[in-house]
């Protein structure tokens, strides 16, 4: 049995259709290594998966968790410090890295005053008045990222990667599809959803011809299998959208060597 090991930083687009999707406590969808048993029953894939906040904050982390933190104790799952002040993605040994672009489409993060450290809460309505009362006292919101300073970032971590392995790296992008969206003018709107997502993967494409990197692009498949049956919102899929994007990775490791059919 051949092994590949995938070591995958992001949220819930790649670890819901590399992993597993599980919606109320039921599995919905068992990963990509149902998609190997049935086309590539030789190999299978072990995932290490991190959490992903930012792509700014991933640069600027030193592996450890500033002292500014240290004392932090309000809940922050599914992005505890350890994940988000982590470098294992620019130290694990593994076959191929995934990543992806959605954390930068969305996230807005925290700033320490002093220190500059960046921080994200999941789910800030949720924290305690304590916590929040902490959160405004020492740290501000910093803004949105643009197409420009994510894809500038993304250029700095591929060149930190390569420079210690040569594992092929295979980027995620989004779908620009909002299930129900009606909008056919937008005067006035200023940046909506689906154009800021338009905007982003079209950083990424460009990213792809200057790097070298591979891109999944869920764009393209929502639109081509109907966004209406793949997608919960902009940002969740249902089970049958991830296993097509699980199907996607698949096919492009075998493109990238990794993977071998079975001959008939």
């Amino acid at each position: 049995m051949k092994r590949i090991k995938l070591f995958i930083k992001g949220n819930v687009d790649v670890h819901d259709s590399l992993h597993s999707c599980i919606i109320g406590g039921v599995l919905q969808w068992n990963g990509i290594n149902d998609i190997l048993r049935k086309q590539y029953p030789d190999t299978l894939i072990r995932i290490k998966h991190e959490t992903f906040t930012r792509s700014d904050a991933l640069l600027a982390a030193s592996g450890g968790v500033p002292p500014a933190l240290a004392a932090c104790a309000m809940p922050l799952a599914p992005y505890p410090l350890a994940s988000q002040f982590s470098q294992a993605v620019f130290e694990t040994d593994c076959d191929a890295i995934v990543l992806t672009i959605q954390p930068d489409t969305v996230a807005r993060l925290f700033r320490h005053r002093e220190s500059g450290a960046l921080f994200y809460v999941h789910d800030w309505d949720a924290q305690a008045p304590d916590d929040r009362a902490w959160l405004s006292t020492h740290f501000e919101r910093s803004g949105p990222l643009t197409p420009a300073e994510s894809m500038a970032n993304f250029a700095r971590i591929i060149a930190r990667i390569r420079g210690r392995t040569e594992a092929p790296i295979i980027i995620y992008n989004v779908s620009s599809v909002v299930p129900g969206e009606t909008v056919h003018c937008l005067l006035g709107l200023g940046e909506t959803f689906s154009t800021r997502m338009r905007r982003f993967n079209l950083g990424l494409a460009e990213l792809s011809e200057k790097t070298g990197v591979s891109i999944i692009d869920v764009d393209n498949l929502m639109a081509r299998h109907g966004a209406d049956r793949m997608q919960v919102n902009g940002l969740h899929l249902t089970a049958a959208g991830y296993e097509v994007v699980a199907a996607q990775v698949a096919a492009v490791l075998e493109d990238l060597g990794l993977l071998e059919r079975r001959a008939h």
